[in-house]
């Protein structure tokens, strides 16, 4: 998620400016990015700005954004936040491959508010008996208030959890990611009938911003999904250089272990659809979502949707071995989410529920799995895997 530096005792130190002030600042280091670069900025230059400048980007800021009510002052919500049952459905995949992998370590990469960790901690140590205990818990958290927030919610759990403000040189164990790709910078591609163009952000007279278009050499990605479509003027979508290179690191680095990531998209043929006309940029604040990123900058949040192919390429580019793809509903299905549903509380299967259903978030959501130095049935997948697809 976002960017943010460490005290001297560690710790992150979030920003206390006012929201006002910090929107005004943030704007005002946008122009001069903007004027830096020559009067026009890239957007995925313009997004991590948004999204993550220290002190004053949305990630960067001492807010709450996760939540599950718009009363909480919250922008939106993640599965962790709807219920505790992912967390407990996610841990026997994460069992299984602590234990295939011959590991003891879990790495959480943004880890929000730290639902998630606390719902994993508590599922695998109560597996403790049959399956692996978790050792070390590290979160590599870039944001600073969320970084404090994190460790407020995850102190009963003491040394095990560590916070890391980098992607380790090396690692050993299983990696999740919940809502971490979506949030990661994209570039913007404009076809105008003859040719695409790359979509940046100008000053605008007001004060605000605007889009221009100029030509670019980027579009490959589309061409090869799409070799033969027919695309009409004015369609608008993204591609992900910053997720690939994430995964290609992360493969570099991980000598051992899987890594699980849950996020909403689609495969390359369906992301790059001739009738998607529009992209998947969003943005979210207040549990409504918007497509106008220029519009509040550093106020709300900015998201694209996931191409699983292109993280699937990437981990098998670097080595890995792709271990399963398919919905959040079937995941969690294969998971054994049905039985702690049939234990739950009503209140408890009420919020479950969005996590499945089909028109919430069990089939916009995607997993995939990925691994290297083991190989598996991973059981997240043993049903329903859609790899064929990507």
């Amino acid at each position: 998620m976002g960017e943010a530096t460490a005290g001297a005792n560690g710790k992150a130190k979030a920003s206390s400016v006012s929201a006002p002030a910090a929107g005004n600042a943030l704007r005002e280091r946008i122009r001069h990015a903007i004027a830096g670069a020559g009067g026009w900025l890239p957007f995925d230059r313009f997004m991590a700005l948004a999204l993550y400048e220290p002190g004053l980007g949305y990630y960067a800021r001492d807010d709450r954004q996760f939540g599950l009510m718009p009363e909480s002052g919250s922008d939106f919500v993640t599965a962790p936040e709807l219920s505790p049952l992912f967390g407990r459905a996610l841990a026997a995949q994460v069992a299984q491959a602590l234990r295939m992998s011959g590991t003891d370590t879990v790495y959480e990469f943004g880890a929000g508010s730290g639902a998630l960790a606390a719902q994993l901690l508590d599922a695998l140590d109560a597996l403790d008996a049959s399956g692996p205990r978790v050792r070390r818990y590290a979160i590599v958290e870039l944001s600073a208030a969320l970084g404090e927030r994190q460790r407020e919610r995850l102190a009963r759990f003491g040394e095990r959890v560590q916070w890391l403000s980098a992607l380790p040189d090396t690692m050993q164990g299983v990696v999740v990611g919940n809502e971490v790709l979506d949030a990661m910078p994209v570039q913007l591609l404009c076809w105008d009938g003859a040719r695409w163009l790359e979509r940046g952000v100008v000053a605008a007279g007001d004060g605000g911003f605007a889009w221009e278009d100029r030509p670019t050499a980027l579009a490959q990605p589309l061409e090869v999904a799409q070799p033969e479509a027919h695309f009409t003027p004015g369609y608008v979508t993204e591609i992900h250089p910053q997720q690939c290179a994430f995964i290609a690191t992360l493969a570099e680095r991980l000598e051992r272990g899987a890594a699980f990531f849950i996020d909403y998209g689609f495969p390359e043929a369906e992301y790059y659809h001739p009738q998607r006309r529009g992209g998947t940029l969003m943005c979210h604040r207040a549990h409504r979502a918007d497509a106008d990123p220029l519009a509040d900058v550093g106020a709300k949040d900015i998201t694209a949707h996931v191409n699983f192919t292109a993280v699937a390429l990437a981990a098998q580019d670097a080595g890995m071995e792709v271990l399963g793809y398919t919905s959040q509903a079937r995941f969690l299905f294969n998971c054994g989410i049905v039985a702690m549903l049939q234990s739950a509380s009503l209140a408890t299967r009420t919020h479950a529920r969005r996590l499945i259903d089909e028109h919430e978030m069990g089939e916009l959501f995607k997993v995939i799995g990925i691994a290297r130095g083991c190989s598996f049935d991973a059981v997240g997948f043993v049903e329903g895997d859609r790899s064929h697809t990507l």
